[in-house]
């Protein structure tokens, strides 16, 4: 299948974080833009593909996550927050270092290349089907609780990191979710602070619903039986 073109043709701005020792040192922030080689993505995901398969679909169980047609800033966060440690990966954490993965300039290309991937066009869903009362309720949570960050649609937010949630796995979401309520993963205190006061059950409802946004025809593959050519 041709490679279609990244959410934006022109640079991808990565911003990090270097934190000083000193307590009161201010925060400095680095842009760099980088322009994909999407060439040498598709060989720097070779590592990726042994755990979240040549198309990106991950593994409906929730154990990897899909990560074909992510947002690319949301991807090379996610990279860089496990790099630094500030996320707690113990499997990922060897394959993310600059001495297996590179520098910047094959980070920008690797999550350029895996944007480009059609998702899987039947992941795995909540076990409340979209005309039932429990649906309704996470619609609920969902509208009151996350759309203002992530959009009424699950469309998230290339330039500002907010991740697409349509089309991922129902069982990885709701064990990020409660990860982050159980104190096992860092977030935003924007995040943290909606999470906390949801219940076990209403964060289930809420991630149910999720699992049911529809993903636009546009970024499925077109069968079950679509493969990756590029590793086939």
């Amino acid at each position: 299948m041709p490679l279609r073109l990244v959410s934006f043709s022109a640079a991808i701005c990565l911003l990090f974080v270097l934190f000083s020792t000193l307590s009161f040192a201010e925060t400095v922030i680095i842009k760099l833009n980088l322009e994909p080689d999407l060439r040498n993505g598709q060989r720097m995901y070779e590592t990726c593909a042994t755990c979240h398969l040549p198309e990106g679909w991950g593994s409906t169980d929730g154990t990897y996550p899909q990560i074909a047609g992510q947002l690319q800033n949301v991807l090379i966060k996610q990279l860089m927050d496990i790099r630094s440690g500030r996320r707690d990966n113990p499997l990922m954490y060897p394959f993310v270092q600059e001495r297996t993965l590179g520098g910047y300039q094959n980070m920008a290309d690797v999550v350029s290349y895996i944007a480009t991937l059609p998702m899987h066009p039947k992941h795995k869903k909540g076990p409340w089907r979209d005309y039932s009362d429990e649906y309704a309720k996470g619609e609920i949570l969902y509208k009151a609780n996350c759309s203002g960050c992530h959009g009424d649609k699950g469309e998230g937010n290339n330039s500002l990191t907010i991740p697409k949630l349509y089309g991922q796995h129902f069982p990885y979401i709701k064990r990020q979710l409660m990860d982050i309520k159980n104190g096992y993963r860092q977030v935003t205190p924007g995040m943290k602070a909606v999470i906390d006061p949801l219940s076990d059950l209403q964060l289930e409802l809420t991630v149910n619903y999720i699992s049911y946004l529809p993903v636009p025809k546009n970024e499925q593959a077109p069968s079950l039986n679509w493969r990756n050519t590029d590793f086939y």
